[in-house]
């Protein structure tokens, strides 16, 4: 019990000036409200901005703007100076747009499904919608 208590006379002043560090404070903290809409921004920033660049290094992008008489480097200048808004919108934007075909080309793979559905099912023999189907009786 003697040795105990002389170790711990050795070890009772660095604990003690441990324990004050550890209790002082270091600095003064501030919390805010932060709105939904800034951590969505925070977030999703760096990722709209290579979303953008990607589809601005695309070949075909390139050589329209070559056709339009954009100059590519000036471009890439521009993009740099945007807003994180501003390109938030040109990435919503370029998510929006079709890729390589209209509305026309949805609606006339649509009607070719309809119809091999129903020409599958007049050689069946569920359905009579085809007369050539069956031939002449």
């Amino acid at each position: 019990m003697i040795f105990f208590r002389k170790r711990c006379r050795l070890l009772a002043l660095p604990l003690a000036l441990v324990m004050m560090f550890v209790s002082m404070p270091l600095s003064v903290v501030k919390a805010e409200l932060v709105t939904t809409e800034q951590v969505i921004q925070d977030v999703s920033s760096p990722g709209d901005r290579d979303k953008v660049a990607l589809f601005l290094q695309q070949e075909a992008v390139r050589d329209q703007m070559v056709a339009l008489g954009v100059d590519p480097s000036e471009v890439d200048a521009r993009i740099a100076a945007l807003s994180d808004q501003e390109i938030s919108q040109i990435a919503g934007h370029i998510d929006e747009m079709p890729a390589g075909q209209g509305v026309l080309g949805a609606i006339i793979v649509a009607l070719l499904i309809v119809f091999i559905v129903l020409l599958i099912t007049d050689l069946v023999g569920l359905t009579d919608v085809f007369p050539f189907v069956k031939g002449n009786k």
